[in-house]
Parts: structure tokens; sequence; C-alpha cells
């Protein structure tokens, strides 16, 4: 698979070192999850949020991913934990599938190990990235 570039914003890089270093103090040490997003933060390109492009995935960011295996498409919104919720649509930046989505744009196709193999999804739009609606406070 083609290494891809991963944008990750000033803001959004600082509070997921919190968020990690909060866990870790509170116990929470060795979970994939966590070691996983720490691997992509290792790795990422760190921009200012008025410079992240308009179709890489962000935290708060609303996107449509198609499952490349069975076709399905899903809505989600990419959140912190405390604000996730999969009946809603909204999914963890410390899941498997929101620590795959973070930081990269529409048209990649992303895979990564689940329990049952592999996944393999590709990011078909963005409908709302906060960045590119100006909303800097998220």
């Amino acid at each position: 698979m083609k290494k891809r570039m991963i944008y990750i914003t000033e803001t959004d890089y600082e509070k997921l070192e919190e968020l990690i270093d909060g866990m870790k103090r509170s116990g929470v040490r060795d979970r994939d999850d966590l070691n996983s997003l720490e691997e992509e933060l290792d790795k990422c390109k760190i921009v200012d949020q008025r410079e992240v492009p308009s179709n890489v995935v962000t935290l708060n960011s609303r996107i449509r991913f198609r499952d490349l295996d069975t076709g399905q498409e899903t809505i989600t919104t990419l959140v912190f934990p405390n604000k996730a919720n999969f009946s809603e649509g909204r999914i963890s930046v410390t899941s498997q599938i929101g620590t795959a989505l973070l930081g990269y744009t529409v048209g990649d196709v992303i895979e990564w190990k689940v329990r049952a193999g592999n996944k393999t999804i590709r990011i078909e739009e963005i409908i709302y990235q906060p960045e590119a609606a100006g909303d800097y406070h998220l």
C-alpha cells in the first residue's frame, strides 16, 4: 500500500497528546488503540488550523466512507472518546477506525488489521470539516 501524508492540525495534535497522556496516567497503558493513535501522531505532518487542506479528516469532521469489501457506505463524525456514540454516528478517534481515518484525505484507501483479518475503506466525502467552515473553536 502506498504511504500517504497524514495531516493533523496543531490544535488537534495538542488535544490528542493530552488525551493519550491522561489515559496513560489513569492506568490505561497497554491498549492497542492508544498505541495505534500514538504511531499515527508520530508520522503525521502538523499544520496550522487555517492551513489544513479542506479534504483532510480532522477531529469533528463529518465524513462518508465506503467499505470496499461490502460496498456499504457509512456517514460518521470523528470525535473524542467522551463524545462517541456509534448509534448516533459519532466514532472515537481512539477506536481502530477513528485512528485509521484521522489525517487522511478524500479518495484515500485505508487498510488496517481487525480481529477477523483486514478492513479496507475509501474516504468518499468530507461533508463537514470544522477548519474549512471557519469553526476553529471546536
